[in-house]
């Protein structure tokens, strides 16, 4: 067994190489056991997203408080309520944060994954065509 408690690890201010926006991440809990597994607390305020990226594993995404957006490369965006979840393919990229004009927390589990951070999502983007439901 391995207690992780929250106080060990409060939040922290993103890499502004990665993210755009004010947003917080803290890591909740990780393994490094036979399969890899990193579980994060991230909140972001009104516009705040992160850059393009892929993982090399799977990622999960549980939509835990407020509204997230969230987009995979060539398709149009989505507009995820508290409750919701998406999972990303290996190597799929993607970005999420928060749906404009809103703040939204979501708990991202990387399974056997590295990051790769790419190019900053634009306004443009960030604001563009959305899959309501």
């Amino acid at each position: 067994m391995n207690i992780f408690r929250s106080s060990a690890a409060p939040p922290r201010p993103v890499d502004a190489a990665s993210f755009t926006g004010t947003a917080r991440t803290r890591l909740l809990a990780s393994s490094d056991h036979e399969t890899p597994v990193h579980a994060y607390h991230v909140q972001f305020e009104d516009h705040a997203r992160t850059h393009w990226h892929t993982h090399s594993g799977p990622q999960w995404l549980f939509v835990t408080e407020g509204r997230i957006r969230v987009q995979a490369l060539g398709q149009p965006a989505h507009d995820l309520d508290t409750g919701d979840a998406v999972v990303f393919a290996p190597g799929e990229k993607h970005w999420h944060g928060a749906v404009p004009g809103t703040r939204g927390v979501h708990l991202a589990v990387n399974i056997n994954a590295v990051t790769t951070w790419l190019e900053a999502v634009t306004d443009d983007t960030y604001r563009g065509e959305t899959n309501h439901r």
